[in-house]
């Protein structure tokens, strides 16, 4: 069965009803019944069920279910060892001014690139704490935290997501060359990264939200909104003035048995979490840092932190597969590309991809759904594949960074501690400038290549 514009309606009641009432899960399970109500009719309810399960069983989810578990325990062990803090103790000697701070975690964000969520939470996780003593606002260090995560991993040939893309557009005589001849023309990550430099050094300007943010810090001294309008936030926000703070080692060592176990297992990260919670355990137990019964105490306390972002993100995954069944992407599609100039196809293929990412949440499908309609469509209107190719990964890349229920987005909210609706209205503003820029640069090159 055919939808057409009716498939637009659950994203659509999603949308509108987060600007309107700033309730995220709430309006993602109204959206997502909704999606069911279209698909099944009178047995929706059956229908429904049956998609919670098709999410439980999706492997990306599961992905990210057991990401969240190891890294909710991981991050508490830290916390409550002095690991995290003996870690930023050192950090602080570099980043003992605001604009040092941001800049040294916009650096960790390019050299931790192997994955992105590795990125989110490694990286929020060790910076929140001198951020918040330097009285920058979450809402800042979430957005370098996000801009420096799928951006890097899509610029970046040697990480999970470009592996993905070679491998998907090699279908069609495109090589690891092709791919990394696209990546100075992936305008939006590349706008996004330097955006998000100049916004740290002070040179770009702070605007709406964000400069909000900085004026709650100012007159209030509070760094994040605990309890944000319409709702309170999804984490329990605590701090232990107990802790003290241990050798940066007990915080270094496991991250790099992380990534080295990652390696070891076919750049499997769940792997490396596996191999990380032993490493720690192992240290922390024989320097007496924590007893056995502390330690997992401590690691159920992390995994039980992470409960109600793992139900948000389930019901997001709903509304995925709903949109999917419903054929969105494709009925979206459909209406951009009946009659398109050679010359606009680039910038259309960014628009069309960076609105179905940011919409539908939509990642890696939507790569392997929109290179075999454009790179082909590129070849036979005589448009350099290349640039399409880059757009296509910039579409994704911005659609990742800025839709309200985005594993990217959940990512960096169960690092920073700041709501996904927080977040996005924060970062806004620059992604509507870095996708207008990359936008008219498409343009451009349309018309030159």
């Amino acid at each position: 069965m055919e939808y057409g514009i009716i498939s637009c309606l659950p994203i659509a009641i999603l949308i509108i009803g987060v600007i309107i009432t700033k309730k995220m899960p709430e309006m993602l399970l109204l959206s997502s019944l909704v999606g069911a109500i279209i698909i099944y009719g009178t047995g929706f309810l059956s229908g429904y069920v049956e998609m919670l399960y098709m999410a439980l069983s999706n492997e990306a989810y599961q992905l990210i279910f057991f990401i969240l578990i190891g890294f909710g325990g991981m991050i508490k062990v830290f916390e409550k060892s002095g690991a995290l803090l003996g870690f930023s103790n050192i950090l602080s000697k570099y980043a003992n001014t605001p604009k040092k701070s941001l800049v040294l975690t916009w650096l960790l964000g390019g050299i931790i690139f192997i994955d992105d969520y590795l990125n989110a939470l490694a990286v929020a996780s060790s910076m929140r704490s001198l951020t918040d003593k330097q009285g920058i606002p979450r809402e800042h260090l979430a957005y370098t935290v996000n801009a420096m995560g799928t951006c890097v991993c899509v610029l970046i040939p040697f990480t999970s997501w470009s592996g993905f893309g070679i491998g998907i557009t090699s279908e069609f005589g495109m090589s690891f060359s092709d791919y990394v001849s696209a990546i100075p023309f992936m305008f939006y990550p590349i706008a996004t990264v330097v955006i998000c430099l100049l916004l740290a050094l002070g040179i770009f300007p702070r605007i709406g939200n964000m400069k909000i943010a900085y004026n709650r810090v100012e007159e209030t001294g509070e760094t994040i909104i605990v309890e944000e309008e319409g709702g309170a936030s999804i984490f329990n926000i605590e701090k232990d003035e107990t802790v003290k703070p241990v050798s940066p080692l007990n915080f270094l060592i496991p991250i790099i048995a992380l990534v080295v176990g990652m390696i070891i297992f076919d750049n499997d990260l769940i792997h490396g979490i596996i191999v990380a919670l032993v490493v720690q355990a192992v240290m922390y137990i024989v320097q007496k840092i924590m007893t056995p019964t502390e330690y997992m105490s401590n690691l159920f306390d992390g995994i039980t932190s992470m409960a109600t972002l793992m139900f948000i993100i389930l019901i997001a995954f709903v509304l995925s597969s709903g949109n999917e069944m419903m054929g969105f992407s494709e009925y979206v599609i459909d209406v951009f590309t009946k009659s398109v100039s050679p010359a606009l196809l680039p910038a259309i293929a960014f628009f069309i991809v960076g609105f179905i990412a940011f919409t539908a949440a939509s990642f890696w499908v939507l790569i392997a759904l929109t290179v075999p309609i454009f790179i082909p469509l590129s070849l036979s209107m005589g448009v350099n594949p290349v640039i399409v190719l880059a757009a296509i990964m910039s579409g994704v890349a911005l659609g990742s960074q800025s839709c309200f229920y985005s594993d990217a987005v959940f990512m960096t909210a169960a690092g920073t501690e700041v709501s996904n609706v927080t977040q996005v209205k924060a970062i806004a503003p620059y992604v509507i400038i870095g996708a207008a820029i990359s936008f008219v640069l498409y343009l451009i090159a349309g018309f030159m290549m």
